[in-house]
């Protein structure tokens, strides 16, 4: 369990204190250590998955954390901004719906664990990951951004782009969930996995 791939989807989770903490500190240098936290957060979210994959070091604690750590830092990120007004107005409706798709990516990967069927993640999922990932960078900075760079605007683009993203890929997975729930003439669950369904939860973007 203890090896340099998860140690490092550990740190993605440790970060989210010193993130949180920062918010409350008034000034442009703590919007920039933000995001120095952050954007180290978010490499590591590449580098866990491929240094797991080259050393041979793939865990079921490490497909288990990878997501979890990926949901818990995104889903703090967004709600402190929203709570300082760094996301506001009809960018909060963007932020709500990235929310309630990770809920429910969370919810469907719980019951197909049920019926040993894996949810892939498909490479829109993980356009949609990095262009949520840029947003929320420039949000962090906002107004402190220099004023050649229009940060809050695109950030708030960027927002609404992952969010469109967001309901594209949600309704894909849930696709996928529904097709296993449906039931069989005998009343027993289908649960046979397509050939691109994978057992267990792979590393990687959502």
């Amino acid at each position: 369990m203890i090896n340099l791939p998860n140690v490092l989807t550990l740190s993605r989770i440790l970060v989210i204190l010193p993130i949180v903490f920062f918010f409350w500190i008034d000034g442009g240098w703590p919007r920039w250590a933000t995001l120095g936290l952050y954007a180290a957060a978010c490499i590591t979210d590449f580098f866990d998955g491929y240094l797991a994959r080259a050393r041979g070091e793939i865990s079921r604690f490490g497909r288990f954390l990878d997501p979890v750590a990926d949901k818990l830092l995104i889903a703090s990120v967004i709600l402190m901004l929203c709570a300082f007004d760094r996301i506001s107005g009809l960018a909060i409706l963007a932020a709500v719906v990235i929310l309630c798709r990770e809920i429910l990516v969370s919810g469907l990967r719980e019951f197909l664990a049920t019926l040993r069927a894996g949810l892939p993640v498909s490479g829109l999922a993980k356009w949609k990951t990095t262009i949520q990932m840029f947003a929320l960078g420039f949000l962090i900075v906002g107004s402190e951004a220099p004023d050649w760079i229009p940060a809050v605007m695109i950030g708030e683009i960027g927002l609404w782009a992952a969010a469109a993203l967001t309901l594209i890929t949600g309704y894909d997975y849930l696709a996928i969930g529904m097709r296993h729930m449906k039931e069989d003439n005998n009343g027993t669950p289908n649960t046979e996995p397509r050939s691109t369904d994978s057992v267990g939860t792979p590393r990687g973007a959502e």
